[in-house]
């Protein structure tokens, strides 16, 4: 009889295989200061041949079953093995779809074009994938007897989201650092609905960063951000789904935005363990997108990754990805080395008018997916990527967590911007004749020449 295999996982140092933790220990760095990132036993998984995971994963996706019909459960011996089921903290996250962009990949000449919808989410963003795993660990560390008097994190919107609704779901205090005036309403009222205790700071990102940081060294709380290594491994799920949807074949070009970077990494963990268990044997190349305001990543490929220097990022459209010194810096370069990765950037101009196109054939994305669009219609223009490719870019939020964003286009009042698809409403009197007149006027204006 076969053994049956023991999945197991810990924390490792990225600089030290040796350096070890156990998972409900309560350590983000190295004793040399370098990141951790979470290691199963490849050995354990490798007992279950390739073709079974694939169908147990396809058996599991929507099942009612508890958690298997996440996303991100759904592959449980991937992400956390050893967690009680009980324990788990999930909104049935993940199983976004997979947008054919078909009339707007048409616009520049790409057939194969695909947008990953992760904003269709409980919190409406990608971090509901981490953060299901974070939380959940947490409430297991707690059932062990970890004293954690809450959970905290620094947010610019969709992390804040995403932590306070998990936290709320499990009975733990939450606590966000945000950046005072820099984070849009619908994204405020989230954390503070949910009941997390909201700080609104007056400094950047990067300052709130260095304030929780500090708060969870000295005072005991537990860091939610995606230094934390958990983070990383609910969102590296996004690469397996993606892969899984298109019948285990992978796509030629994957397109996400970057900010923190945790994503960037998170994308290539997801995609080294597809191909380290046999499941796919080709891979893709990576495209990390920033915004021309906040391009740390960009300046330092442009020097083919030999310095890196943290720079004050300025203000950005793209506001959850503002930021100047990014935590997962060091995985990220490190990935995009793997996947023959390339790093482009966004103006404010080319973020807006590339999620202006995208709406115009149905999508409705936040201005980060914005500046993976333009990214990508900038490669597609240069003949980087060819236009037989199969590309799919990542939308990392929902459209209507950035409603103020769309408003201000179509009403043409983003400074130093001039809005070259705006679309205002129209007002008129109430009176037939005059609506008619002006409905036949548009539509012939707008279809018909």
């Amino acid at each position: 009889m076969d053994e049956q295999p023991r999945y197991r996982a810990w924390f490792q140092s990225i600089e030290d295989p040796d350096e070890r933790y156990e998972l409900h220990e309560i350590v983000y760095r190295s004793r040399t200061g370098a990141l951790l990132e979470v290691v199963h036993d490849l050995a354990e998984l490798r007992k279950v041949p390739p073709e079974e995971w694939k169908r147990r994963f396809e058996r599991r996706e929507h099942a009612t079953r508890w958690p298997f019909g996440s996303g991100v459960w759904g592959k449980k011996e991937w992400v956390l093995p050893g967690i009680d089921d009980e324990n788990v903290v999930s909104m049935f996250e993940g199983n976004t779809n997979l947008f054919w962009a078909e009339r707007y990949g048409k616009e520049f000449g790409l057939e194969n074009l695909w947008i990953k919808q992760c904003g269709n989410s409980h919190t409406g963003s990608f971090k509901d994938l981490g953060m299901t795993v974070l939380v959940s660990q947490v409430k297991e560390m707690i059932a062990r007897g970890v004293e954690i008097p809450a959970v905290a994190c620094a947010s610019t919107g969709d992390t804040s989201a995403a932590l306070s609704a998990y936290a709320a779901a499990a009975g733990i205090p939450a606590v966000v650092f945000l950046p005072r005036g820099k984070v849009s309403v619908a994204q405020l009222i989230q954390p503070v609905a949910n009941g997390a205790i909201v700080l609104e700071l007056d400094t950047d990102f990067d300052g709130c960063m260095e304030i929780v940081q500090q708060v969870a060294e000295r005072d005991g709380v537990y860091l939610a951000n995606s230094m934390n290594s958990l983070r990383i491994e609910g969102q590296k799920t996004v690469g397996i789904e993606i892969v899984e949807q298109f019948e285990w074949k992978m796509p030629d070009w994957l397109v996400i935005p970057g900010g923190n970077l945790g994503n960037v990494s998170a994308l290539a963990k997801g995609l080294d363990m597809l191909l380290d268990l046999g499941l796919v044997d080709t891979k893709p190349r990576i495209v990390c997108a920033q915004a021309e305001a906040a391009n740390p990543l960009y300046l330092s490929y442009q020097r083919n990754f030999e310095v890196f220097e943290p720079i004050a990022a300025r203000p950005t459209l793209a506001n959850a990805i503002q930021i100047g010194n990014p935590v997962s810096i060091h995985k990220a370069i490190d990935a995009l080395k793997r996947y023959d990765g390339i790093v482009e950037q966004a103006s404010e101009s080319e973020l807006a008018e590339a999620c202006a196109r995208a709406d115009r054939t149905g999508l409705f994305n936040c201005p980060h997916t914005g500046v993976a669009l333009a990214a990508m219609e900038k490669l597609v223009a240069r003949g980087v990527i060819g236009k037989d490719e199969r590309v799919v870019v990542i939308s990392t939020a929902h459209g209507l967590k950035f409603v103020d964003f769309k408003v201000k286009y179509h009403e043409l009042r983003i400074e130093g911007i001039e809005s070259q698809l705006p679309n205002p409403t129209i007002q008129l009197p109430a009176r037939y004749e005059t609506v008619r007149d002006e409905m036949l006027r548009q539509i012939e204006r707008r279809f018909h020449t």
